[in-house]
């Protein structure tokens, strides 16, 4: 004779001032039997769970009394849903009376209803909104920290490895170019070049960011600036050991780290809300010299490479070829630097003065008042 095993289903709760909503993640439900009293809750069915097809059941002995005249069950395809009214309106700080919560007892941070479980009228509120501080704690005892806080820590860690990062890149110049002035311009490149590899490669990551919702903010600054800079260090540099050694790639390395271990300070800073004064002013005016001097090394650069590409006719195609087709790159880098990098900077630098008077406008509008 094989017996059956009563097991526990999973099952999630959520709640506002009024009611407190319970889902059990059970499909196909049969033979149900439930009990709900003013302080407790019994239910027993056969269905399908984490176990497969078996006998569940579970008992809930609630934080306070319900109204059981206005509670309401549904059960549907793929779940059972309760409506339990609160007999006082109030928050409880968590959904049993017992201070150690089952395994199989979860909390529901989304609004999981639907408008087939329930009415218009029954839909569970903005925990976040109205009560934080419960949502907070309740998180914390689900889970062990509060999904903000991983953001918070994942960006954090970001926004610091980024700027040792840069900053590794400038004491090295600093300290290399004070040791053995001119004669180390030549050598920037192999110096700290892998480093650069390295930190532009992770720095996409930031067009990732607010596609993914990470941050706030849009993708396409952040985008203009990654390919721009990601086309001058992989292929205008990397692929061209003769510009490598010109002096003007330690200016560029060193202008491009300059802005950063300005910016993600400034960051740090704004993921915990802490305004310091003396990074609010570099960020939002340091680029007025950095961007333009960034902008003349890029372009230097990418001159010296045009001269070259020019006499070597390297990455060009003519005829006759496999694909009966004619591409010159020198005249592509032309247009691109006419009409791509010429009209990025503007535009990026008009989005940092914008910016600048969005944050210093406010500051005098809060003095004034």
């Amino acid at each position: 004779m094989t017996i059956l095993r009563t097991l526990n289903p999973f099952l999630y709760w959520a709640q506002n001032e009024q009611n407190v909503y319970l889902k059990v993640d059970l499909m196909n439900v049969q033979d149900p039997k439930i009990n709900i009293e003013t302080k407790s809750l019994e239910f027993e069915c056969q269905g399908t769970g984490a176990h497969g097809n078996n006998r569940y059941s579970f008992h809930l002995d609630f934080y306070d009394k319900l109204n059981t005249d206005k509670t309401k069950f549904n059960i549907l395809d793929k779940h059972v849903t309760f409506l339990l009214v609160k007999a006082e309106c109030d928050w409880w700080p968590r959904l049993i009376s017992q201070p150690q919560k089952p395994h199989w007892l979860k909390i529901d941070f989304d609004k999981w209803q639907s408008p087939e479980d329930m009415n218009d009228n029954e839909q569970v509120g903005d925990l976040l909104t109205d009560h934080a501080g419960i949502l907070d704690r309740l998180q914390k005892e689900e889970i062990g920290y509060r999904k903000e806080d991983s953001r918070l820590v994942y960006l954090t860690c970001y926004n610091f490895i980024m700027y040792l990062g840069f900053l590794y890149v400038c004491v090295v110049l600093s300290m290399k170019v004070l040791k053995d002035g001119n004669d180390f311009f030549p050598k920037s490149f192999e110096t700290v070049g892998s480093v650069m590899y390295i930190l532009q490669a992770v720095q996409f990551l930031e067009v990732v960011h607010p596609i993914l919702g990470i941050m706030k903010g849009g993708a396409l600054m952040p985008l203009l600036q990654t390919v721009g800079r990601g086309f001058i260090l992989f292929f205008m540099l990397g692929c061209e050991p003769r510009v490598q050694v010109e002096p003007v790639t330690f200016f560029l390395f060193f202008v491009w780290s300059a802005i950063e271990i300005i910016r993600y300070p400034y960051y740090i800073s704004q993921l915990y809300k802490k305004d310091n004064k003396i990074l609010t002013w570099l960020r939002y005016n340091a680029w007025i010299v950095f961007y333009p001097l960034g902008y003349c090394c890029e372009m230097i650069i990418l001159y010296k490479n045009l001269i070259l590409i020019d006499q070597s006719r390297k990455w060009s195609m003519e005829l006759p070829n496999a694909f009966n087709f004619i591409f010159n790159f020198a005249f592509a880098l032309r247009i691109y630097m006419l009409f791509i990098i010429t009209p990025g900077i503007i535009t990026l630098m008009a989005h940092m003065n914008k910016a600048r008077r969005q944050k210093f406008s406010s500051k005098g509008k809060l003095k004034q008042k």
